[in-house]
C-alpha cells in the first residue's frame, strides 16, 4: 500500500474514533485502538495528526489534565466517529417503534445503522450502556395485540406517496362489508394506534378525511398525478378531534366515582386528567374521584376494565350504559350454553 493511501486510511480511522463532546477520548487510547486496527503509529504522530485536523474538522482538545483528551464540537460540520454506546442503545431500543412511523426509504437508509447498533451492543459485553439494552423494556398499559400484518409493498408505497404528495390507487377490503373496493386516495397523514397503522386520506374529489387501515390494503400503486395538498390539515388537531376515540361529545364532562383504595393510589400517582381530585369517603377506605374527562368510548372502556373496583355516579349517560350492559351480560351468561 502506498504511503499516501496508508496515511489517508489512518486519518480516516482516527476521526472515526473521536466522539462528540461532552464525551472525550485520550490520545493513548487512540494509539491503542489504531494499533488494534493494524496501523503502525506512534503517540507523537497521533498528536501531530490531531493538531493538523483540529481546525478543518472542528476538533477540541481538553488539555486541563494529562493525557490530553479530544472530541468533536457539537456543531462540527462533519462527524465521522464510530458507533458509540449511547447512540447504539438509542437505535436498538427504538428500531421496532420506528418501523411503524418512518417511511420505507428512510428505514432502508437506517438499516445499516440498526445493524451496526446491534453488532456494537452484542460485541462490547461489559459496557454498562450495552447491558442496559438487555435489562430495560417498556410495557404498554393493558393487553397488547399482535400488530396487524401489512404487506411490505403497501408500507413502502404509502410512505412514498405521502412523502412525494402523489395519489394512490388501492384495492381495499372493507371491514364492515368484507368486500374489496377500489379507491383513488389523496394521502394527508399517517397514524399508528395500538396494533394498527392508518392512512388518513380523502377519496377522489371528496373533501372529508377518512381512515384506511394499512393491513386491509390488498393492492396499491403510486400514481403520477399530484395529490391534494390538504394545506389546512394538522395531524395533531385531527387526533384531538376524537376521531380515533369515538367521542360522544366535543365537551368534557365531570366523572364522579368511588374507587377502590388500590385504584385510588394508582390515580394519585398517575392521574386520569389534569383536573382531578381524590377525597376520603366516610366510614370506608374507598375514595371519591372527580375528574374532567372527554366523553369518549376509550374512557368508558377504562371504567369497564376496572370491574367492581369502581362505582360510577356521573356522567349519567355512562351510568345508564353500564346498567344496560350488566343486564345484557347477566342474561347472556344465564342462558344455557350448548353442549
Amino acid at each position: 500500500m502506498s504511503q499516501a493511501k496508508d496515511t489517508l486510511l489512518r486519518l480516516f480511522a482516527l476521526l472515526r474514533l473521536i466522539p462528540t463532546e461532552p464525551q472525550r477520548i485520550a490520545t493513548p487510547t487512540l494509539l491503542e485502538k489504531l494499533r488494534d486496527r493494524g496501523f503502525s503509529v506512534t503517540l507523537r504522530s497521533i498528536q501531530r495528526d490531531l493538531n493538523r485536523l483540529s481546525i478543518p474538522f472542528s476538533l477540541v482538545c481538553d488539555d486541563s489534565e494529562m493525557p490530553f483528551r479530544w472530541s468533536f464540537t457539537r456543531n462540527a460540520p462533519l462527524q465521522m466517529q464510530d458507533m458509540d454506546a449511547p447512540t447504539a442503545l438509542a437505535l436498538y431500543l427504538s428500531e421496532n417503534h420506528l418501523h411503524a412511523l418512518l417511511p420505507q426509504t428512510v428505514l432502508d437508509q437506517l438499516g445499516p445503522q440498526f445493524r451496526r447498533a446491534r453488532n456494537y451492543l452484542h460485541g462490547v459485553g461489559a459496557n454498562g450502556l450495552a447491558d442496559w439494552a438487555r435489562r430495560v423494556r417498556a410495557l404498554p398499559n393493558g393487553k397488547t395485540l399482535i400488530p396487524a400484518a401489512v404487506l411490505p409493498e403497501v408500507w413502502a408505497q404509502v410512505s412514498s406517496a405521502l412523502l412525494e404528495r402523489r395519489q394512490l390507487q388501492v384495492s381495499y377490503r372493507s371491514r364492515s362489508k368484507d368486500a374489496i373496493k377500489q379507491f383513488r386516495l389523496h394521502p394527508a397523514g399517517l397514524v399508528s394506534r395500538h396494533a394498527i397503522s392508518y392512512l388518513i386520506a380523502t377519496v377522489d374529489d371528496y373533501s372529508d378525511l377518512r381512515q384506511f387501515a394499512l393491513h386491509r390494503i390488498q393492492q396499491i400503486e403510486v400514481l403520477g398525478e399530484a395529490a391534494e395538498l390538504h394545506s389546512s390539515f394538522d395531524v395533531d388537531d385531527y387526533i384531538a378531534s376524537g376521531v380515533f376515540n369515538l367521542r360522544q361529545s366535543d365537551a368534557h364532562v365531570e366523572l364522579i366515582a368511588d374507587v377502590h383504595p388500590q385504584i385510588a393510589t394508582l390515580l394519585h400517582e398517575t392521574p386520569l386528567s389534569q383536573q382531578q381530585e381524590l377525597t376520603d369517603l366516610p366510614s370506608e377506605d374507598w375514595k371519591r374521584l372527580r375528574a374532567k374527562v372527554p366523553l369518549d368510548r376509550e374512557t368508558l372502556w377504562w371504567i369497564f376494565a376496572l370491574n367492581d373496583n369502581i362505582r360510577l355516579h356521573a356522567p349519567q349517560v355512562w351510568v345508564d350504559e353500564i346498567r344496560q350492559r350488566l343486564r345484557s351480560m347477566q342474561a347472556f351468561y344465564l342462558e344455557a350454553c350448548p353442549a
